[in-house]
């Protein structure tokens, strides 16, 4: 099938996916569920292949690490499945409801958005949790990720489209584009894809909104950032630094940049070295830094850098406000942190920060969908229009608006002879 007849069946299956009942898509995914247990030493094996061949081909460790769907992931996108059959449906929730007049009645609706076209990066685990969270919330998806995943890609979507078939789901909700040529296929299929996600860098998104007229709900860099206050208990601020850097390094969420107030660094900086020191991590520090403990020359470059690997650049800084600029400046508006023990500073900090993410005294590895409790992502937006953060499932709804009269006139209204009450039911 060409990418423009895929386009045309998804959003056919679209709108056949508005009707679908809570009860039919949670009993799709508890098949989809089941189907990936029971067909995994096929999807094991995929992937084991993949991994075979992008290790040949010398494709970077982050994304190996990315790449490598094993029995812990595929456990854990089936643990998210089951948690996103307990999640409220996004779809037909009444949002609105106010009397226009006697009789004439106005409701604002939850709806799906329709197709969703989605490329992501080299993670097979996205394809599962982003078709799912499409299926709770009735939309049809056209899914493309990295060349170095098709093996893996290739036998999920068939586990996924058999399993939620079977359970009586529209055929063609689900489709894979396997080339970048069907990628630029669909950013001209405005007629038929009313949303696209990219999952990359600030380039490739950049790419995809000058080349389609489809609205584009940007995920771009990662280019997170943990703020250590004067008052910072070393302890706290040293466990929430090296759990925000190392606890999996290759994903969006992941520290990069660690900003450390001027008053707290000769505390700070020693400890933090030797526990970071532990997780092979490699510091590149700024002038400031490096008369404190010994470590590499961070650039201009380094601040502007999301390197999903073992690296970690350090910035001392004379004050809240200097790490807030340094955040608005260089950061991606994805995750940022402080550790503060004061609530003044904790409120500025998170008042300030333009991020669709801001913490205190937690790891920046929470920024995620599942562990927000919306079931999985399909992406964390740095956009500030529609969705930010993690895009669950209100994510992947609009609205519509319904009114129903008897047989009431705009002649009547403009006349006179009716007025309006405009009352909130």
């Amino acid at each position: 099938m060409d990418t423009r007849t895929m386009a045309i069946q998804a959003k056919k299956a679209s709108i056949l996916m508005q009707g679908v009942s809570t009860e039919s898509k949670n009993s799709a995914l508890k098949k989809i569920a089941d189907a990936l247990l029971a067909r995994k030493e096929e999807i094991l094996e995929a992937n084991r292949q993949d991994m075979e061949r992008s290790t040949a081909e010398n494709l970077a460790a982050p994304l190996l690490k990315r790449l490598k769907f094993d029995e812990q992931k595929l456990n854990g996108v089936v643990e998210g499945i089951h948690s996103l059959i307990g999640l409220e449906d996004p779809v037909g929730k009444t949002l609105l409801a106010r009397e226009l007049d006697d009789g004439l009645r106005l409701y604002r609706v939850s709806c799906p958005i329709g197709v969703i076209g989605i490329i992501f990066e080299s993670r097979p685990d996205a394809l599962v949790q982003i078709s799912t969270l499409c299926l709770k919330s009735g939309n049809a998806v056209l899914l493309k990720g990295g060349r170095e995943a098709s093996l893996t890609n290739r036998i999920l979507t068939q586990v996924i489209s058999e399993a939620s078939l079977e359970a009586g789901m529209p055929e063609n909700w689900i489709n894979l584009l396997e080339s970048r040529d069907e990628v630029n296929e669909m950013l001209a299929l405005d007629e038929y894809v009313d949303l696209i996600i990219p999952r990359g860098s600030n380039e490739f998104v950049r790419y995809i909104m000058d080349h389609s007229r489809i609205p584009v709900l940007g995920h771009a860099d990662g280019i997170c950032h943990v703020y250590i206050d004067k008052d910072a208990d070393v302890s706290r601020a040293v466990d929430i630094v090296v759990d925000s850097k190392t606890q999996y390094v290759a994903v969006c969420n992941a520290l990069e940049t660690l900003l450390v107030h001027k008053d707290a660094a000769e505390k700070v900086l020693p400890a933090l070295k030797q526990a970071l020191e532990t997780k092979s991590v490699e510091i590149r520090g700024c002038e400031r830094t490096r008369g404190i403990i010994s470590c590499k020359e961070a650039t201009e470059e380094d601040w502007k850098t999301e390197y999903l690997d073992y690296v970690l650049s350090i910035r001392i800084v004379d004050s809240l406000d200097e790490a807030i600029e340094h955040i608005n400046t260089y950061g991606s508006g994805h995750t940022d942190a402080i550790v503060s023990q004061s609530q003044e500073s904790i409120n500025r900090f998170l008042e300030y920060v333009d991020s669709g993410n801001v913490f205190a005294n937690c790891s920046t590895r929470f920024s995620d969908g599942f562990r927000y409790g919306f079931g999985a992502e399909v992406g964390i937006s740095t956009n500030k229009i529609h969705a930010r953060g993690p895009v669950g499932l209100d994510g992947l709804v609009t609205y519509k608006y319904k009114v129903i009269g008897d047989g009431h006139l705009v002649a009547d209204y403009a006349s006179g002879k009716r007025r309006f009450t405009h009352r909130d039911l």
